[in-house]
């Protein structure tokens, strides 16, 4: 797409972050019920450092319209120091329009920096667009937990999709 570009996230990308996020909370895309707010998510993004586990953005016209991050497994637990989770948003009015594969392309391209190899990803059973997108990108179902998120009287499962990216 053009004038798409992808580049790490700083703090004043914080705000369009949390908007994008929230509208997955609000389409029960992910399982959280409450909305982020800039606030709470001030430490998140400090605990995402470039140079291990970064938030990377997507930028169309220099608008904010996707992002994606890296996230420690298991913190503190040596041994799994080169495995994190990804996990990526785009902004509702976007989607479908090659912003999630540009974002995978760009966080798969980092992984050899990150010193990371293998990458995994959590999802909701019902999430069939990103079960395509990570399918694409080589990533294999692990595993599954039916029925743990509970929206309402709906109730789903969470997919683990991984890839080795060595």
């Amino acid at each position: 797409m053009d004038g798409l570009e992808t580049r790490l996230a700083g703090p004043a990308d914080l705000g369009a972050l949390v908007e994008i996020y929230n509208e997955a909370v609000a389409a029960e895309a992910t399982a959280d019920l409450e909305p982020w707010t800039v606030e709470a998510r001030r430490d998140w993004l400090d605990q995402h450092p470039a140079d291990r586990h970064p938030v990377v953005v997507a930028t169309l016209d220099a608008q904010v319209v996707g992002w994606a991050s890296f996230s420690p497994y298991r913190p503190g637990r040596a041994a799994l120091r080169h495995t994190a989770e990804i996990s990526y948003f785009v902004r509702a009015s976007h989607h479908r329009r090659g912003i999630g594969s540009a974002l995978l392309r760009d966080c798969l391209t980092r992984c050899g920096g990150l010193r990371l190899h293998t990458l995994f990803a959590i999802l909701l059973d019902d999430n069939r667009p990103s079960i395509r997108l990570l399918e694409r990108f080589g990533f294999e179902r692990w595993g599954a937990l039916p029925r743990v998120a509970s929206f309402g009287g709906r109730e789903v499962g969470h997919l683990y999709y991984g890839r080795r990216v060595d």
